[in-house]
């Protein structure tokens, strides 16, 4: 109710938490401080879930919401990072078992078309195409490593990769595309994508 009131992010948070505590006062601590606009158009907010309070759930949910509100010619991309390996393999099982509760939500909010990538899939190509990505929800499970460039492995990222040539006769301009590196470099197509972005475990 307050954020339609208040057509504000700020107004109503700031509103709410009056009405609850009473107002701020920095002297003694007591009330809520000021809403933060950190970064301008982005919500700041800040839900707090204990240890096996179902962040995965909230998430899986948050993305049908966040889809609905965007443009629906545009690809529905996800990447989920994750700081461990371990923790990977383990998304990449639950996000993509049939039989779990995540996976049942997703195919009920996006009409089964749901596919889980982990990063040898992309920089194969494995049923990474621009027809398959604009018709699913497509989710990209990868570590946080993953997007850097600190050895081998990692570069795969940013370099030339004619398995995803593909893509390049989707792109519109070139604003996506990072100085230095190859059009069909997998880094350049998930730019292009313009995917959500799930943080895993931010706080490690």
């Amino acid at each position: 109710g307050y954020v339609q009131e208040h057509k504000s992010l700020a107004k109503a948070f700031n509103q709410y938490w009056e009405d609850k505590i009473g107002p701020y006062n920095p002297l003694d601590g007591t009330g809520m401080e000021s809403y933060k606009n950190n970064i301008p158009n982005a919500a700041h907010v800040c839900i707090k879930v204990p240890t096996a309070g179902g962040k995965t759930f909230i998430a899986v949910n948050a993305l049908h919401t966040i889809f609905s509100a965007y443009d629906s010619a545009k690809p529905k991309a996800v990447i989920w990072l994750v700081p461990w390996s371990n923790l990977l393999q383990q998304t990449v099982n639950t996000l993509s078992n049939p039989e779990h509760p995540y996976r049942q939500k997703l195919n009920s909010l996006f009409n089964n078309r749901v596919e889980i990538y982990q990063k040898a899939d992309l920089l194969q190509g494995s049923n990474f195409n621009p027809t398959v990505v604009k018709d699913q929800l497509s989710i990209f499970v990868m570590n946080f490593s993953s997007l850097r460039a600190n050895n081998k492995e990692d570069r795969k990222v940013f370099q030339e990769n004619g398995q995803l040539e593909a893509f390049v006769s989707q792109y519109k301009n070139s604003e996506h595309i990072l100085s230095g590196v190859d059009d069909t470099a997998l880094i350049n197509v998930l730019r292009y994508l313009n995917p959500v972005l799930v943080v895993d475990e931010s706080h490690n």
